[in-house]
């Protein structure tokens, strides 16, 4: 399984590709007891869950100490597998159902991630700004930004300004008129997985990328 991630990011270190390879028994003894991935989904971890959250690694190298927000996380995706991957960068887990966070967090904790934390609850009740927000397919984009936008950063640090980097699928026009009705300077960018990767999984899948001038 972890040649999957080899064939796409051949560069990371002996630390990482043991963290990773770890992520298979750590989600399928979890799974057991918290119904956090699809059971049918479970052998196909690597492409399903944690290569598409890494798609965002494809668009951006976020630099150190960039704080990244993973909105409605679930069992950890996308914020585990791109906590592995950037260990300088700082991300923040949040989810509203209680027994997913615990799970993340403690696989989080196997794996000795230093550079996460866990919220359980809404995401109104959060405290700090976030260079990005990340998250795959929680809710529609207008009821996200509508959520969140008041926890957009409004510094820039890196190549890519700060904003919203969305893990979705299908037809997205509709959603990318309704939020671009809430706020006409926003721009909605949008990428097909399948430029950068080859798996018949990711030829609907797209990044979409909301952030403004």
């Amino acid at each position: 399984m972890i040649e999957l991630i080899l064939k796409y990011f051949p560069d990371i270190t002996d630390t990482q590709k043991k963290q990773f390879e770890s992520l298979y028994p750590l989600y399928k003894e979890a799974n057991e007891k918290v119904n956090v991935i699809s059971r049918k989904d479970i052998d196909l971890l690597f492409e399903r869950h944690v290569l598409h959250s890494l798609a965002i690694a494809k668009f951006i190298q976020f630099i150190p100490h960039t704080k990244v927000l993973d909105l409605g996380t679930g069992g950890g995706f996308p914020g585990i597998p791109l906590a592995i991957l950037f260990p300088e960068v700082h991300f923040t887990l949040c989810d509203s159902i209680s027994k997913k966070i615990v799970v993340a967090e403690s696989i989080a904790e196997s794996l000795e991630l230093r550079n996460t934390d866990f919220v359980i609850g809404r995401v109104e009740n959060l405290k700090e700004k976030f260079e990005f927000i990340v998250s795959r397919a929680v809710a529609p984009m207008e009821q996200l930004y509508r959520w969140t936008q008041s926890y957009i950063d409004d510094k820039d640090r890196n190549a890519k300004m700060n904003g919203y980097l969305l893990l979705k699928g299908g037809d997205l026009k509709e959603e990318t008129r309704a939020i671009k009705r809430i706020n006409r300077k926003l721009f909605v960018d949008e990428y097909a997985l399948s430029d950068w990767f080859e798996e018949e999984f990711f030829e609907t899948k797209k990044l979409i990328y909301i952030y403004r001038f």
